[in-house]
């Protein structure tokens, strides 16, 4: 389980580095279509790479597999990391940064919500007092206290609050499929899903227009290391092994890494309150792992 608690933490911190460089991508002009779009493109080369390769250096271990899951539910299940980006990458266009990462936050509570419905499986109190925790942290690290919250577009709500519930049902689905896959092919199917859902909604006209040979191509291939193929091998190890709802809490661990990129990289002014907002979000990932950390 611990092993599961890291990996999920690792991947969380991934997705929070990576919303610098999507700040940094749309500084340098690119659009949405570009910025999703080479994300999912290179991610999905990338994992196919490192599972060829892995599959290559380990013929001489090969044992047979009966997958109980389709490869193509993985691939559908791959949809809704697509939705995630194309959702919330809206939803910054349509309301204030901080705003549009408390409505992407909400998937912590989703997360929990969704496996008391389908799986029945209640949350401890100390879980429940983690999401408190967490929810109120949120509200203070991400500015909300001092952001003006007049006028907001409600398109824009409703695309944060569709993000979080995407991207709670990826990491449900990331924890209940494909288990018995190999990692690196279980994420380069549901990576792939992505992609060909963002070129559907988003052609990828990237690919011949001459953009790849700008800073596109620097962009994509760090997002794409960053969205697409570090979170998807850590999830995919880590959450079955530490839970749906544990994991949808630990992965808050997104947002106080975001607030520290700002700072440190895009020299964004964080103040006391925001800082106040991450220790106590990062006390509420301590909480539901005190009785196990302490065993161990």
């Amino acid at each position: 389980m611990l092993k599961g608690i890291i990996l999920v933490f690792l991947g969380a911190c991934s997705f929070g580095i990576l919303s610098t460089f999507v700040k940094l991508a749309y500084a340098d002009g690119y659009t949405l279509g570009d910025v999703t779009g080479t994300q999912a493109f290179f991610g999905a080369i990338m994992l196919w790479v490192f599972y060829g390769v892995q599959t290559q250096t380990r013929n001489h271990k090969k044992k047979a597999i009966v997958f109980q899951t389709k490869w193509y539910v993985l691939v559908l299940a791959g949809v809704f990391t697509g939705l995630v980006s194309l959702l919330y990458y809206q939803c910054v266009k349509l309301v204030p940064a901080s705003i549009a990462i408390i409505l992407l936050m909400q998937f912590i509570w989703i997360g929990v919500l969704l496996e008391l419905i389908i799986f029945k499986k209640k949350p401890s109190k100390i879980q429940l007092l983690a999401v408190l925790f967490v929810l109120f942290g949120t509200v203070l690290a991400s500015g909300m206290m001092d952001a003006q919250i007049n006028n907001i577009s409600f398109s824009g709500i409703v695309y944060g609050l569709l993000a979080a519930f995407c991207y709670a049902v990826f990491l449900m689905l990331n924890g209940k499929l494909g288990n018995e896959y190999p990692p690196l092919k279980k994420s380069a199917l549901m990576i792939t899903g992505a992609c060909i859902l963002i070129f559907l909604v988003l052609p990828p006209q990237f690919l011949f227009n001459g953009a790849l040979n700008g800073s596109l191509m620097k962009w994509g291939i760090i997002l794409a290391v960053f969205g697409t193929v570090i979170p998807p091998i850590c999830f995919s190890n880590g959450i079955p092994r530490a839970g749906l709802a544990l994991s949808s809490i630990i992965s808050s661990a997104e947002l106080p890494v975001a607030v520290c990129m700002s700072a440190m990289v895009l020299q964004e002014e964080v103040n006391a309150t925001q800082w106040l907002g991450v220790v106590i979000i990062l006390v509420s990932l301590v909480l539901p792992n005190l009785k196990f950390l302490t065993k161990k």
